[in-house]
């Protein structure tokens, strides 16, 4: 069983890119994680992703944010809104049952400088999600897979002294995604490489996909019972290294389960 992770930065944008990179891998991803995707639910192109053999259920907004989870297999049950206003005021997380596995697709808000509302929002944010987490039952096997925007460790971004205390780096957002971790969740990819650099975002500008000066903030998290069928991690660079049609800014992470 495959798992893959992308922040799209646009569905419609990047569309053709996503539907040529899943017929390139030729058929293998089994459920696909999306965010950003700045559409409603009603303008998701379904079809698409249908015409691939994908259910997709999706918590879309307007312009901004948006998560889905497509799967080959139609969801045991999905979850929307939480109840809970830090998780459900706008659209980064939903959740779904696929083959007895609870799967998030996760987009935590990018954040800014520190003091300032976006900064305070995102680590409320992490708290709230957090919190639900904690009360949620124990007993199916868990994934979070998303864009995160935090780059936990100094081997997550291409020059930790250029990049110290900037947004993604900063202490506080760190200790944040830490947290969920001592949830009991491990990071797949460092799990399996342990002193690899890889990343899953570059900015648009200098070039810096080709100098790779990227940042690792997407990640796909799994509890201890998933951990045991881990077979591999892969950060798929082929989808950022296009010049046309234009690239999002991140690039899908791929975890294999032995299931």
């Amino acid at each position: 069983m495959k798992i893959a992770t992308y922040n799209v930065n646009s569905i419609k944008s990047r569309l053709g890119l996503l539907i040529q990179w899943l017929e390139k891998r030729g058929g293998d991803i089994d459920v696909l994680c999306l965010q950003e995707l700045k559409v409603t639910d009603e303008a998701f192109p379904y079809g698409e992703f249908e015409r691939l053999g994908y259910n997709c259920t999706v918590s879309g907004q307007r312009a901004y944010n948006g998560v889905a989870i497509c799967s080959k297999t139609r969801p045991q049950w999905v979850i929307k809104n939480f109840g809970v206003a830090e998780l459900d005021g706008q659209k980064r997380l939903i959740a779904a049952n696929i083959n007895g596995i609870v799967l998030y697709s996760v987009y935590a808000p990018h954040g800014d400088e520190r003091g300032s509302e976006k900064f305070n929002y995102k680590l409320r944010w992490y708290e709230a999600l957090r919190g639900f987490l904690s009360q949620q039952s124990q007993d199916l096997p868990t994934l979070l897979a998303g864009d995160f925007n935090v780059a936990l460790n100094d081997l997550d971004v291409y020059d930790p002294v250029a990049l110290e205390d900037t947004i993604g780096t900063m202490k506080e957002e760190r200790e944040a995604l830490k947290k969920v971790l001592q949830m009991g969740f491990i990071d797949s990819f460092r799990h399996l490489h342990p002193e690899q650099r890889g990343f899953s975002w570059w900015a648009y500008t200098g070039g810096a996909v080709w100098k790779d000066q990227g940042m690792r903030i997407d990640y796909i998290l799994c509890s201890a019972p998933l951990v045991k069928c881990l077979k591999s991690v892969e950060i798929d660079q082929w989808p950022r290294r296009r010049r046309t049609p234009i690239p999002s800014d991140h690039t899908p992470v791929i975890a294999e389960f032995a299931i």
